[in-house]
């Protein structure tokens, strides 16, 4: 079931309609069963597997609850995380370790038949089995107890906002409000009406009209020269922001429908300034993930400044993996833990010079940060790293090609997006305009619902994030 159709609306309606006539416990049921439901409705078969992750951790952590020797304590720990990282590479990276390998071997004059599986990717798995790892880590980390309700955990692990794309909620924040009761809040419901329709607007008109011009010369670069190219990059940069934010803006004002609160996973991440502040505006639970456990583990910043950043370096390639199973992403990640480090080295020294309080300096900096995002985008994007490389090279050559520009409506929305959003840019969403004269606030729902009734294209695109 996908958050675009009215399919969704309707299901949408149904559970909260019937979700308020319950206490905490029947609530809680109401959204299990919804969620399965949702969950089922793409493939029930994965709902096997789902359940399954879902009780070993749940029996995991009421194992590590009591007094016990510190060996048996890792050992469960130990279950839980081959049972989740097991079923991930296995599921998303077999067959790439295998051609990988077959690959490697014919450089070496060795030849090997690759052994491949047609594996059917689980919706969601890299999201859920992230979720359900920092339970148990969490628990054996003695930083929260082990829920003794089946029913609070599975809501935790399958809640259908968040299963499919995020964001990646940790059990510290989420999993505790299952345990308490909830009471309808007029304000936040509106508000969260207003949090989706704001990603509606994103997601359908902007990030799926984007997405007609990118696929077109991002699927045939031959097809475009240089400066096709160049727009059809900066059109998949905002299509992906457009895209994902927009689908984890209708998810949290989903569930705060449900009086349920969610973490931020985007703050206006193309305003950023420097690397740094990007990877604290983008994508930001994944970004909490990977510091809570793999930098943190690894030794954070506690072993000197070389050590710090190797440990950086390392997160960002484990996170462009964890994106898909394609040297692309691998090095999409090496190439923004190389940004990551060397700003850790220059940004001290830029932060003293007079000139970066300026504001003309603020926004070259801006500029500057989202063009070094583009390129990494340039190899999110392509197919493999020969098609990236034709790409930034007719780029590179675009001056002594003939001009082209995209439509002119392409233009008009990104405006309209950034524009809104720069606005509102020290609010938690674009369209956060509760103090607004009534008059104006209705104006502007019924604006962009028929912006979305009528510019929305006609075909069918997938949210970016479903594919990892």
């Amino acid at each position: 079931m996908n958050f675009a159709t009215p399919a969704f609306l309707v299901f949408l309606v149904v559970v909260y309609l019937l979700y308020w006539c319950f206490g905490r416990k029947g609530q809680n049921r109401l959204i299990l069963v919804a969620s399965l439901f949702f969950y089922g409705w793409w493939d029930w078969r994965f709902l096997l597997l789902l359940i399954a992750i879902a009780s070993i951790d749940f029996l995991v952590a009421l194992a590590l609850m009591p007094d016990i020797p510190v060996w048996r304590r890792r050992t469960l720990l130990g279950v839980s995380l081959l049972t989740n990282l097991g079923g991930l590479i296995y599921f998303k990276y077999f067959n790439f370790f295998s051609l990988s390998l077959q690959a490697f071997l014919g450089q070496l004059g060795m030849q090997a038949d690759p052994v491949t599986l047609q594996i059917i990717l689980p919706l969601g798995i890299s999201f859920y089995t992230f979720q359900a790892l920092s339970y148990t880590i969490d628990v054996y980390r003695r930083k929260l107890p082990a829920v003794r309700s089946y029913t609070e955990y599975l809501c935790f692990i399958t809640f259908f906002p968040h299963m499919i794309a995020g964001p990646i909620q940790q059990a510290t924040h989420l999993l505790v409000q299952f345990g308490k009761d909830r009471h309808f809040n007029e304000q936040e419901s509106v508000d969260g009406l207003r949090q989706m329709l704001w990603g509606y607007f994103k997601k359908m008109v902007v990030a799926d009209s984007l997405a007609i011009y990118a696929n077109q010369f991002f699927n045939n670069p031959a097809s475009g020269n240089g400066w096709q190219l160049l727009w059809a990059s900066y059109c998949f940069a905002l299509q992906i922001y457009g895209d994902f934010s927009g689908y984890t803006d209708i998810a949290i004002g989903c569930a705060r429908l449900f009086g349920l609160h969610m973490t931020r996973n985007f703050a206006y991440p193309y305003f950023s300034s420097n690397v740094h502040e990007f990877w604290k505006r983008w994508h930001i639970s994944l970004s909490n993930w990977f510091r809570d456990y793999v930098y943190i583990p690894l030794g954070g910043n506690r072993h000197g400044k070389f050590r710090q950043q190797l440990n950086a370096l390392t997160v960002f390639v484990v996170s462009g993996l964890w994106h898909g199973a394609n040297w692309t992403f691998l090095l999409w990640g090496l190439l923004h833990g190389i940004y990551y480090t060397a700003y850790s080295n220059i940004g001290g020294w830029i932060a003293r010079l007079r000139v970066s309080r300026n504001k003309w300096f603020h926004f070259a900096s801006v500029f500057v940060v989202f063009h070094l995002v583009l390129v990494g985008w340039i190899l999110f994007r392509a197919r493999d790293l020969n098609t990236a490389l034709t790409i930034v090279g007719q780029i590179a050559a675009a001056p002594l090609q003939a001009f082209h520009k995209p439509p002119f409506s392409l233009f008009v929305l990104c405006a309209l997006m950034l524009g809104v959003e720069w606005l509102h840019r020290h609010h938690r969403h674009g369209l956060d305009i509760a103090r607004w004269p009534r008059l104006a606030r209705w104006g502007a729902y019924y604006a962009i619902v028929l912006i979305i009734l009528l510019a929305s294209p006609l075909a069918y695109v997938p949210f970016i994030y479903f594919q990892f």
